[in-house]
């Protein structure tokens, strides 16, 4: 009888001691980990395409500001900022646009970090004064109501400047007018305006022949809603993709935006991309 308890009780021992060994040469996920394995969103076959196609020219949110837009065989990076991996899967750019010097539009680390070696970088002059020696080779500074129609040579391009600020009172110290760029791009005759960090102002209700028009709402920094599409039934874009949309006091209704300009105009299609996967 006594030997049979202390079989069960050396037993036991055995048990706990292979246990602890197990338990402590498992892998321990640190807290990065553990929010990137929670994060991590895999998509499923029947995930709606995360772009915008209109001919030969594609539009691929990346993330807020920053997109890649492609055709033939040019790539043009705007905005880009984040990890350099988000552009892993695009060619190197040809073109990169900066619109002002916020962090969400200026990311030298990324800047840096992409391939530019036969890349144009465009941007205004309070953008170059920021960046370091070397990105100035390839920079070329275009200012509100210049254009650029010397790449012709190497695409059927080319690119205009346009304002972008802000109007209230109470934003007037987040873009002042003349700092930043909006920008148009005429690619194959379709032409893609690009809003920037702004308000509705005159320059954009004032826009003509637009095809594509990306533009900004978010608050306090840009504008509200309603002040968005009333500019854009102002200036009666084919195709408008909202953009830049995340505030400080959260996400804009981009669904309210699409409401108030097709309750008054059905022909403007608002196409919701997710710019926040």
């Amino acid at each position: 009888m006594k030997t049979k308890y202390l079989s069960i009780f050396f037993l036991t021992i055995l048990f706990y001691a292979c246990k602890s060994d197990k338990e402590q040469s498992a892998p321990i996920l640190n807290e990065t980990e553990i929010k990137t394995e929670t994060m991590v969103k895999v998509p499923s076959k029947t995930d709606t395409p995360n772009y915008y196609v209109e001919s030969d020219i594609k539009i691929t949110p990346i993330e807020h500001a920053s997109m890649v837009i492609t055709f033939h065989d040019t790539s043009i990076y705007v905005d880009p900022v984040g990890e350099v991996v988000r552009y892993a899967d695009f060619k190197s750019p040809s073109f990169i646009l900066i619109t002002d010097l916020h962090g969400d539009h200026l990311d030298i680390k990324t800047l840096e970090a992409i391939n530019t070696t036969n890349t144009i970088i465009i941007g205004p002059q309070a953008v170059k004064d920021k960046l370091p020696e070397s990105l100035l080779a390839n920079f070329t500074v275009l200012e509100n109501g210049q254009k650029k129609d010397d790449f012709l040579n190497k695409t059927a391009m080319y690119i205009e400047a346009i304002p972008m600020y802000n109007l209230r009172e109470e934003a007037l110290k987040f873009h002042p007018k003349g700092r930043g760029n909006g920008y148009i791009l005429t690619i194959n005759k379709t032409r893609i305006y690009i809003s920037g960090d702004t308000e509705d102002i005159p320059e954009m209700r004032n826009l003509k022949n637009i095809d594509i028009a990306l533009v900004c709402m978010n608050l306090p920094y840009t504008m509200p809603i309603e002040a968005a599409a009333d500019a854009v039934l102002a200036f009666q874009p084919k195709t408008v993709l909202p953009y830049h949309y995340r505030g400080k006091e959260g996400f804009s209704n981009v669904e309210s935006f699409k409401k108030r300009i097709n309750d008054q105009n059905k022909s403007i299609e608002v196409i919701q991309l997710d710019w926040y996967k």
